[in-house]
């Protein structure tokens, strides 16, 4: 299947000023390191971790609000990094992204239709009275009532106003989407809604996402292919199924165990990881996850593991992966996190 997104061996280190770990008074933070994946049309990937392990930075990088430090985005063939200028404003039409905040990422003083026409006038698509005709189209597409396109983004509810932000990234036909925690802000049945109201766009248009969570039953309706970063580095990649049936990083199966489940026969007994989340400005030598993991040993602390590949499709950046079986519940060794550390 072509890929519609490539990420390669991308990185992001921020600079700043003065701090403990600073080199000639400037501290490094290493937010991203050598990233790689790839995203089929028509699939989605999910980018899962704790809060700051760098699934933000790298959606801001593949749209160009951040500029990488090292790496390449290529969308559709092209090398979206080496753009710049004119060429990088034209080639934006190609990648668009749904935020968090459906409120604060909408102009608070235009109406709705204005909204999702902007972006179509921006890359100087069609004439006006077709930017109207395509908004109505969108607004159909995304289930918000046409009267709704004379109204303000106030006067909208949270779940109306995130579909109106999925129709602004589809108003410029984009190959790829990406959506930072995009249902994060949303009460569970709007959640629901806008996650079905997701999938049928990308059966109608076909287009790529890059969905990026923190929340794992989610990810486990939407996606196709799973990436689990920590500390800013991918520590596992699999698809989906497999990666929720056998996960093979102690990190992805203390991810996976602190699913809660609704039923008491369904729940699983586990205890908390220990240690703190090292920082990004004084990352720990060799495996980044050792001083939290159950399984480290003496090559953990020495060697970088190197993202492998254990079955078809499956990768792991681990020494000591764990084996997997069908229906492996992440239960084994003791490994789990509380569940309200990603509520």
């Amino acid at each position: 299947m072509t890929a519609a997104l490539e990420v390669r061996n991308l990185s992001k280190i921020f600079v700043s000023r003065g701090g403990p770990f600073s080199l000639f008074g400037r501290r490094r933070v290493h937010a991203v390191d050598d990233v790689s994946f790839s995203v089929a049309k028509g699939s989605t990937l999910c980018l899962v971790g704790e809060s700051g392990c760098g699934k933000t930075t790298i959606g801001r990088m593949v749209v160009r609000l951040t500029s990488p430090t090292g790496g390449s985005i290529v969308i559709d063939g092209e090398d979206f990094s080496m753009l710049s200028g004119e060429a990088l404003r034209r080639r934006r039409r190609q990648v668009q992204m749904v935020f968090q905040d459906p409120f604060a990422s909408l102009n608070a003083r235009m109406r709705a239709a204005d909204i999702v026409a902007e972006p179509m006038a921006n890359f100087g698509m069609g004439s006006a009275a077709d930017r109207e005709r395509r908004a109505r189209r969108l607004f159909d597409l995304v289930g918000l009532p046409q009267f709704m396109m004379e109204r303000l983004p106030r006067e909208l509810s949270g779940g109306q106003r995130q579909r109106l932000g999925i129709a602004r990234a589809l108003a410029a036909e984009p190959s790829v989407v990406i959506a930072d925690e995009a249902v994060a802000a949303l009460d569970v049945s709007i959640r629901s809604q806008i996650l079905n109201l997701l999938a049928d766009v990308q059966k109608e248009t076909g287009v790529a996402y890059l969905f990026i969570s923190h929340d794992l039953s989610v990810v486990r309706h939407i996606a196709d292919e799973v990436a689990v970063m920590y500390l800013g580095a991918l520590v596992e990649r699999a698809p989906a199924k497999e990666l929720f049936a056998a996960p093979r990083h102690p990190y992805t199966r203390a991810l996976i165990g602190s699913i809660p489940a609704a039923h008491p026969s369904l729940r699983k007994r586990y205890v908390p990881l220990e240690g703190e989340v090292p920082s990004a400005a004084s990352l720990p030598s060799g495996c980044r996850f050792r001083t939290r993991c159950p399984l480290a040993t003496e090559v953990c602390t020495a060697t970088r593991p190197a993202l492998r590949g254990v079955a078809p499709a499956h990768f792991v950046a681990c020494h000591h992966a764990v084996p997997g079986s069908a229906g492996d519940d992440g239960e084994n060794r003791g490994m789990g996190l509380t569940p309200d550390l990603f509520s």
